[in-house]
């Protein structure tokens, strides 16, 4: 009898373990790393920008979009970017949502646009630089003795994103989302419904944001809207941290208006923006380091994590399944239709494939697949090895989560050594 208790004991033990170590691994496999919320920081780099201007908005700025609260309104703006970034980390956390209320009173409060400028806080004194410290190339050929790994993104279409990973998803977000978000560049796409299309959303403005860096730059931005894609940074300039007779930053376009190119040879990061039809589109090539400079806090953003999993789409198509994207009666024929456009554009049935075919079925405008055709282009351009380029989708099946069959599996292996256990104690 007491052999059999004492098994049966040993049993019971077994098993709770083993559910402790099958809930231990989904908490460590499945689940991603909280980060603190951390409002303070937004708090006090908002105060450290606004000490020069007594912390208030300065004159009453009633007038003119601004008046004489352009730094204050820079501030605000700074403030609200930064707490847009802590949102899911300090989602319950009251003193986070106070300002964001607070950043929204003061911001009708002052008049202030809720686009522009922002502000940043004064960078500490830095020990001067010297040679090419700021190019970023020639800098890590010095150190690493080699070039430096590349990463790609490209956001386009309605919108579709190529991640830094090399993942593709379309997103169904609507609004402002940051797509790029690091230690040295912030980027921000904003999307729309287009008209006459009842799925359809597109890019209509991308704003760049180059962050302060050492005595490289200071911070410069570039903004494109639908039908305005400047050759010039905001201010006008075209040119921008020079040192020694280079610039650390260039606007650069083959055709104005609609497409320009910024190289910030300070991060060694290219950055294309077009228009393609009724949406814009931006296609980035940056050195991992720099891609992955950023902190827990900062986890929205599309080119790294793609969209959120409540905003993606399927957009793996085929003729049979794709005619449900259009709600006309010759749905069909605009299927076979848009088969046939898009293979002729596009022979490789990959990522940009099922892109053109899924905006040329929820927008019925062939127009809309130039924008799949120019980021194929510019994958080319910026993807070093060719066998990279074409990114073919992959089912469900492949996609669901490796989390789940390892703890299945050890919740089986854990049940069978209780069983084992149990059988010998009988």
């Amino acid at each position: 009898m007491g052999t059999l208790a004492l098994c049966s004991h040993y049993s019971q033990l077994s098993w709770k373990r083993s559910i402790i170590v099958a809930l231990l691994l989904f908490h460590l496999c499945c689940l991603q790393v909280w980060a603190s919320c951390r409002i303070l920081r937004c708090n006090s780099d908002f105060v450290a920008v606004t000490l020069d201007l007594g912390g208030s908005g300065g004159g009453g700025g009633g007038g003119s979009r601004e008046g004489g609260n352009a730094g204050y309104c820079s501030a605000l703006r700074s403030y609200a970017m930064c707490t847009r970034r802590m949102a899911r980390a300090c989602r319950g956390d009251l003193a986070y949502h106070s300002a964001v209320q607070g950043i929204e009173d003061l911001l009708i409060q002052h008049s202030c646009p809720r686009t522009g400028p922002t502000a940043q806080p004064r960078p500490l004194p830095q020990a001067p630089i010297s040679g090419d410290a700021c190019i970023y190339e020639k800098g890590y050929l010095q150190r690493e003795g080699r070039t430096p790994d590349y990463l790609h993104c490209g956001v386009f279409g309605d919108p579709h994103v190529r991640t830094f990973r090399d993942e593709f998803q379309t997103c169904a977000v609507q609004g402002a989302w940051p797509l790029i978000d690091n230690e040295y560049l912030y980027v921000q796409a904003t999307s729309a419904p287009m008209r006459g299309g009842e799925y359809a959303t597109a890019l209509t403005t991308i704003t760049i944001i180059f962050k302060n860096w050492r005595q490289c730059i200071e911070q410069q931005i570039y903004q494109a809207e639908l039908d305005n894609v400047p050759a010039a940074f905001v201010d006008g300039s075209v040119t921008s941290g020079e040192r020694q007779g280079q610039y650390s930053l260039s606007v650069h376009s083959d055709l104005p208006g609609h497409q320009a190119e910024i190289r910030a040879a300070h991060i060694g990061t290219t950055l294309v923006v077009r228009q393609s039809g009724r949406s814009l589109g931006l296609s980035v090539r940056s050195p991992r380091a720099i891609a992955e400079a950023f902190t827990p806090e900062q986890d929205l953003q599309l080119c790294v994590y793609g969209c959120p999993p409540s905003q993606r789409l399927e957009t793996l198509l085929s003729p049979s399944s794709s005619s449900s994207l259009s709600s006309s009666s010759s749905s069909s024929q605009l299927s076979a239709a848009a088969h046939v456009h898009c293979a002729a554009l596009l022979p490789a049935r990959d990522i940009y494939y099922q892109a053109c075919l899924f905006d040329l079925l929820a927008t019925g405008d062939l127009n809309s697949s130039t924008a799949a055709v120019a980021a194929l282009e510019d994958a080319r351009g910026m993807i070093s090895d060719p066998n990279k380029v074409h990114l073919l989708l992959v089912d469900k099946a492949d996609r669901s989560s490796p989390c789940l069959p390892l703890i299945l599996a050890v919740a089986v292996l854990s049940e069978r050594l209780v069983v084992l256990w149990t059988g010998k104690c009988l």
